[in-house]
């Protein structure tokens, strides 16, 4: 098992970058429910702990509060932000209520020499959110840095190898955050840092066969990079242990089942089985217009149809899935975590009773961009790594309202003419457009629009044209795409595709608007 890094979120917006910038630095992090037992991260092995940051106050009534046994483990503590306020409050310190809110980029003044901060200069402009402040340090601390707001923005006990700081090293407007980051890991947790996806290979593939052992594994095969990533580190593992099931489910792109089929069983010699379940789909899915709905409705049918192929193969235990640290951050509910819910994701959670599966998730701690390293080791093609990332769901989070055959073959069309352009279209620098954006697809909405085309007058439906800047999916930024391209994809799906005499581009962001629109 790689060195480890804890990270207890607190619901933090930017527990996910926390963790990223930990990997980052070549150092394994996992991050962990902020009310993980003390004796768990003992058992983990963990090298150092980060407290994130988060949106309540240490003094609100249900402030999630962390297992007090951690700073008993002898393993060195980073407070950050809200986690400074808890480490303060936990060890015999006093926080209050800022006077004004210290929000956005602000001045760090280093005070005395510290670990923490080796190589850092002594004025350097660091990225506050924060209310609450630190107004008396625990017994055994010292101030290493203040601020315009904060006379203790940065604490620490050297003996214990604890460490507050109020600001956010973790975000690209603290200018020496890395540095602080990777003091705090190399400097304070003596790490290494040998962790790289090649060695993350040979420990998933280790962890895959402890937990399965000489049982059967099914998995949903989808053809995009997360599914084909999964079955493909999987495979390594257990080789004829495992079986992939395609569904075809109705709500694929065009050719996607052809060309799954194609890449598994020719290339990777895998046992591949279709399920041809577009009608049991469809039928479900029949008037059905409510977005969260469509999504149960679909996850239970994609079950259900899971449970039949199972018996067919007879002797399962496990059900693979290709869920991503992403998914699972937007579909905890509140109750479980201090982040909100955004969306549920069908492959994220728990199995009905009735299926008797264990669930096998070992992308679960991983970012998109990892998981296309990852794949890159596995020897998958680039044609599979670099593929746009498609929705569970399908084309039905694509089809606003109901789910119609007859929509779905026109969004079809329409999704492959973009693909085909942008695919082809170049920037000044010979790069493809496709692979520089993060998402592109179209939207059917079930809007009906007055056209002319030739002397007649249309009455046609509306197709939307999404395509997104992004990193991880947690944020997104709508792709500033040349003029021309966008005019040669509307001009495409208009002329070849019945029943569109209208395209519009989106030019939202996440947020506060999601990638996808339902």
């Amino acid at each position: 098992m790689p060195q480890t890094i804890a990270v207890l979120d607190f619901g933090s917006q930017y527990t996910q970058v926390i963790a990223r910038r930990v990997r980052e630095c070549n150092v394994y992090s996992k991050i962990y429910h902020y009310s993980t037992p003390a004796s768990e991260l003992k058992k983990d092995g963990v090298c150092g702990i980060i407290l994130s940051g988060g949106p309540s106050s240490v003094y609100s009534p249900n402030a999630p509060m962390p297992d007090k046994a951690l700073f008993d483990l002898g393993v060195p503590v980073l407070g950050i932000c809200y986690g400074i306020h808890l480490m303060a409050v936990i060890l015999g310190g006093e926080v209050v209520r800022g006077q004004q809110r210290e929000y956005g980029l602000g001045t760090l003044e280093i005070k005395s020499e510290s670990a923490l901060f080796k190589g850092v200069p002594a004025k350097s402009r660091v990225w506050n959110s924060h209310g609450d402040k630190l107004l008396k340090m625990p017994a055994g601390y010292r101030v290493v840095a203040s601020s315009e707001n904060s006379e203790f923005a940065a604490i620490e006990d050297e003996q214990r190898r604890f460490y507050g700081i109020q600001f956010h090293p973790e975000v690209f407007h603290s200018e020496y955050g890395v540095e602080i980051i990777r003091n705090f890991l190399m400097g304070i947790c003596s790490c290494v840092g040998d962790w790289s996806m090649a060695n993350y290979v040979d420990y998933a593939v280790a962890k895959i066969r402890e937990q399965v052992g000489d049982k059967h594994v099914i998995l949903g095969l989808s053809g995009g990079v997360d599914s084909s990533v999964a079955a493909a580190l999987i495979h390594k593992a257990i080789g004829k242990q495992l079986t992939c099931v395609f569904v075809d489910n109705g709500l694929c792109r065009k050719n996607e089942v052809a060309a799954v089929e194609k890449l598994f069983k020719d290339n990777f010699k895998m046992d591949l089985r279709t399920a041809r379940a577009e009608k049991v789909f469809l039928d479900a899915l029949a008037g059905v217009t409510e977005p969260e709905a469509k999504r149960k409705i679909i996850g239970k049918v994609f079950i259900d149809v899971f449970d039949e192929e199972v018996k067919r193969i007879g002797d399962v235990d496990f059900l693979a899935q290709g869920t991503l640290y992403p998914d699972v951050i937007e579909s905890v509910p509140i109750e479980n975590n201090p982040a909100s819910l955004i969306k549920s994701h069908h492959n994220v959670g728990g199995l009905p009773e009735k299926m008797k599966l264990k669930l096998l998730e070992p992308l679960r701690e991983l970012f998109k961009d990892e998981v296309r390293k990852l794949g890159r080791e596995l020897g998958l093609p680039d044609s599979v790594i670099w593929r746009q990332p498609f929705p569970g769901p399908g084309l039905a989070v694509r089809c606003i309202g109901e789910i119609r055959k007859d929509y779905l073959d026109i969004l079809r069309e329409a999704d492959a003419i973009l693909l085909e352009v942008i695919k082809a279209a170049t920037d000044e620098n010979g790069k493809s457009w496709y692979s520089k954006v993060w998402q592109s697809f179209c939207v059917f909405l079930p809007v009906k629009t007055v056209g002319v085309m030739g002397d007649e007058r249309t009455y046609d439906f509306v197709i939307a044209i999404r395509i997104v800047e992004s990193v991880d999916a947690m944020t997104a930024d709508w792709a500033r795409i040349p003029y021309d391209i966008l005019a040669r994809a509307s001009s495409r799906i208009i002329n070849e595709v019945k029943g569109v005499n209208r395209v519009v581009y989106d030019i939202s962001s996440k947020p506060p608007a999601t990638i996808e629109w339902e």
